[in-house]
């Protein structure tokens, strides 16, 4: 029989709830199941600490990498150099810079799988501040090339440290947000860079970045080792940051390689299509197009690309799908950016940060290129193969110049041809990567 009410309650009706607690239910049910949607993580002390200090850090590394192709012209043009060789000295400092950065990917890959990431995280700020600081001293075009390379030895540690430990500390099927973060904020250094290259004498542009690098080297107190990395120090007889594991099996080799090919077109687009904008536009627009600004506004493109291609990398749980996307449409807008009639520098900068948006697959690649290999090796092929993508610029900028050298084309239509052949590989290779999303870091390689 139904239950019958107190008499206190005679002839009442019910209260309604609060309209706040509605809310605040509401509220409550939402986020949780936004959180559930995009595998938002609870970030514990450690990684948090690990992904403020890692996104910092790449913060400064973009901006020291980018400020050679803001002050370019300015440098040179103030040592006495004329425009052919700001052209030719530009190519070769460039080269030196990414030359220095594949000696450092394995200098810094092998250092963090024997002794740490940190170490990496420590070291790596330290060489590329103290050589950018010397880059503000220089007088000639000999010293410049020194530091450059230099300074790209030390920039190369940074992005593939960071990663490797943000990535070793965060949950398995949220990783991707740690790794979007520091990719999303650290690639903001390029418009530092931009903007203080444009607000100050290219010397003390130097000096900033230097200073800014030494100041972070504070910020380093407190970040934890990872764990994974402390297990496998108490196994004896493993192997710990060899590089030659890679070589060691067909399977894991080309494991390592398709993701260099995958990210060749970032820095064909950075270091070809954005630096040489002056060069590829000039007598084609009305006006004059100019480095910096070029730089600007790719590299906010490739700041909101990298956080749209690390949102839908979580959305839809993969590595692949956002990157092959990527691929297809900056293929489309690089062979517009040489072909189409542009006449003014605001269209060349509106095609700059499309060009930079759908480059912005930088962090999906390289989290999915760190969880495929074990723990013992993860630092040397995180730390390298970004390196290994970034002096790939060497051999665009041969094959650009070889085209226009060897086949007397013109610049653009020579960086036409370039990309066909860059975005080509780049497909094919994204189709063969393995899919990673959620799987367990827990591994080693043997």
């Amino acid at each position: 029989m139904p239950r019958r009410r107190p008499a206190r309650w005679a002839g009442r009706r019910p209260k309604p709830p609060s309209i706040h607690k509605v809310f605040d239910c509401k509220w409550y049910y939402f986020c949780s199941r936004l959180r559930g949607w995009l595998s938002l993580p609870a970030v514990g002390r450690r990684a948090f600490l690990a992904i403020l200090v890692a996104t910092l850090g790449y913060f400064v590394d973009v901006y020291d990498l980018i400020l050679f192709s803001v002050l370019r012209q300015a440098s040179l043009s103030d040592l006495g150099y004329g425009p052919k060789e700001i052209e030719d000295y530009g190519i070769l400092l460039i080269n030196l810079q990414m030359v220095g950065m594949l000696v450092g990917g394995l200098l810094w890959g092998v250092l963090g799988d024997k002794r740490g990431r940190l170490s990496v995280l420590f070291g790596s700020i330290i060489t590329y501040s103290v050589a950018n600081i010397l880059n503000g001293l220089v007088g000639s075009v000999y010293g410049y090339a020194i530091w450059r390379f230099v300074a790209g030895v030390g920039l190369a540690g940074e992005l593939g440290a960071g990663i490797t430990l943000v990535s070793e500390l965060m949950p398995a099927q949220s990783r991707g947000w740690g790794t979007t973060l520091i990719a999303t904020v650290g690639i903001l250094g390029a418009v530092a860079a931009s903007l203080v290259g444009d607000l100050f004498p290219w010397r003390t542009a130097y000096f900033i970045g230097g200073g800014m690098g030494l100041v972070l080297l504070l910020l380093r107190v407190g970040v934890g080792e990872s764990m994974l990395f402390q297990a496998l120090l108490e196994k004896p007889n493993l192997r710990m940051g060899d590089f030659g594991l890679i070589f060691q099996s067909r399977e894991r080799f080309w494991r390592y390689v398709w993701p260099i090919l995958a990210g060749v077109p970032i820095w064909y687009v950075v270091g070809i299509l954005v630096t040489f904008s002056p060069e590829l536009f000039a007598g084609r627009v009305e006006g004059t197009v100019r480095a910096g600004q070029s730089i600007l506004y790719a590299y906010i493109g490739l700041a909101v690309g990298d956080l749209v291609a690390g949102v839908l990398s979580q959305v839809w749980r993969s590595r692949i799908r956002p990157v092959l996307l990527w691929l297809s449409i900056g293929g489309t807008l690089a062979i517009l950016y040489n072909i189409l009639p542009l006449s003014r520098p605001e269209a060349v900068y509106a095609f700059d940060v499309g060009l930079g948006f759908f480059s912005g697959y930088w962090a999906v690649l390289l989290t999915g290129a760190a969880e495929q290999f074990g723990t013992n090796i993860r630092a040397t092929v995180a730390t390298s193969i970004p390196n290994w993508i970034r002096g790939s610029l060497v051999l665009s900028t041969l094959l650009w110049e070889a085209f226009k050298d060897g086949l007397g084309l013109a610049g653009h239509h020579a960086a036409l041809l370039t990309g066909l052949i860059v975005y080509s590989v780049a497909l094919l290779s994204a189709r063969r990567l393995r899919e990673t999303y959620g799987a367990s870091l827990d591994f080693v390689e043997t």
